[in-house]
């Protein structure tokens, strides 16, 4: 029997039907050039690097590693061995991919093209090599990574690479849950003091007698429940490092005085004490409040506003950077999985109804979505898994996106009528009197809206 018979004869594999093939491969697919330039990459780089085919063809192989997307680069290896190279590589989302590279040779023994294939490890046990298993150093595990492909966020970082080697003092806002604690760790890891301390204290948690001594510190006897020698407070304990103050708004106004002068003259007096301390550190600041309004309303201190305000650095909102959405989605997927040594995977219409919500929780709202839609989820993560919240904001900011103005809601109703009127009975008496309007009123409403109509 001839096998060729049960091909069907009508699909062809063109250029496009196998596009559609190798853009539904599991395998994140790259072709290089002998330049060392990608001419093809497959769908699967957007979930591994938040971008889309179309901004990475026509890109240099270095372009992307200065882009920061992975690490080590197989390419080198194979222009190298000019043989099949394979090996593990980490995304700067998070993922882990086993990458294998093939070289097509010409007659010259010259390299015209590489074939690069990724396929995704959720854990290190997918490679059974021990080296590989060693946990990362605590710089590479604690050095905090900010994932973005927003033009907004690029150009923040930028600004914080040029002030980092300063101690100037920073206040950072922006909304509840958008990252400016990961921002103010960013600052310290790439500033002279990036050997020292970097130690944080959310003001809004605590309240003002915890909070001025956990910050000042106290001497013997200061108060009933003190610790017989003392305890130093974090201010002198960040002393050569960086000090993170969190929701500064939130700080009494009693404190702020003695804030003020810390700013000011890097000194302080702990509660109980005689003796003035002083310190060598960077004060760092956020809030999402309006510190501005507050000092007009007399609730935070005019002069450490300003004394605050030297570098003001403003967190754009999720909503503001919606191609950071997928890539965090995945980030997080990636981190969760690993925490509950899990496997779960996300459904395309998910990702789909994330890139249309508000997120008015910001980074902090997704990240706790997704450990709550991998915890409930089945293997895949679906539209039915999400909280029902979320589906109905989004299908009612749908909708009234659809809703169209009432005065063009009625216009598409009145010509709908008159067309619809004038198409059976093709006169205008006739259709005067179809919809109850004078014989003059039906001319100028047929001429408006049934041009192509008469001209038929």
């Amino acid at each position: 029997m001839n096998q060729d018979a049960n091909i069907p004869m009508d699909i062809e594999i063109n250029g496009h039907v196998l596009k559609d093939i190798l853009d539904y491969s599991s395998d994140e697919i790259f072709v290089l050039d002998g330049e060392k330039r990608i001419v093809y990459v497959n769908r699967v780089c957007e979930k591994h690097y938040g971008l889309k085919p179309q901004e990475v063809i026509g890109k240099y192989n270095t372009d992307l590693l200065d882009m920061g997307l992975w690490k080590p680069s197989i390419v080198p290896l194979v222009f190298k061995e000019k043989k099949p190279v394979t090996i593990r590589q980490k995304t700067y989302i998070g993922a882990e991919l086993l990458t294998t590279a093939v070289p097509v040779l010409n007659e010259d023994n010259e390299i015209e093209l590489i074939v690069t294939a990724a396929r995704e490890l959720q854990t290190f046990m997918s490679i059974k090599n021990e080296k590989e298993k060693q946990k990362p150093s605590a710089s590479e595990e604690d050095f905090p990574n900010i994932i973005t492909n927003s033009a907004k966020m690029k150009e923040l970082l930028k600004v914080c690479e040029k002030i980092a080697g300063f101690d100037s003092t920073i206040l950072i806002q922006g909304e509840s849950g958008t990252g400016k604690s990961v921002l103010a760790n960013y600052i310290h890891e790439i500033s002279n003091r990036k050997s020292e301390t970097f130690l944080k204290i959310n003001c809004a948690a605590l309240p003002e007698e915890l909070l001025e001594s956990e910050l000042f510190g106290y001497m013997e006897g200061s108060f009933t429940g003190a610790k017989k020698k003392g305890k130093m407070g974090l201010i002198e304990a960040a002393d050569k490092g960086t000090l993170f103050l969190d929701e500064i708004g939130e700080m009494p106004l009693s404190l702020q005085a003695k804030l003020l002068q810390v700013l000011q003259d890097k000194q302080f007096i702990p509660i109980g004490g005689h003796q003035t301390k002083t310190v060598d550190i960077r004060i760092i600041a956020a809030t999402n409040r309006d510190l501005e309004e507050m000092v007009k309303k007399g609730q935070f201190r005019e002069d450490l506003f300003y004394r605050l305000n030297i570098i003001d650095l403003t967190i754009p909102s999720l909503r503001e950077r919606k191609e950071d959405i997928i890539p965090l989605a995945y980030n997080f997927l990636h981190k969760i999985n690993k925490k509950y040594n899990m496997n779960k995977l996300i459904s395309q219409e998910c990702l789909d109804l994330f890139d249309q919500y508000s997120w008015p929780g910001n980074i902090r709202q997704l990240e706790n979505l997704m450990e709550r839609l991998i915890v409930t989820s089945d293997s895949i993560i679906q539209l039915h898994d999400l909280p029902e919240i979320i589906v109905e904001k989004v299908n009612v900011q749908i909708r009234t996106e659809l809703i169209p103005h009432l005065d063009d809601a009625l216009n598409q109703v009145k010509r709908s009528f008159v067309r619809k009127s004038y198409t059976k009975h093709r006169s205008t008496r006739k259709v005067a009197k179809d919809l109850n309007i004078s014989q003059t009123r039906a001319v100028k409403l047929i001429n408006e809206y049934c041009k192509d109509l008469i001209e038929d």
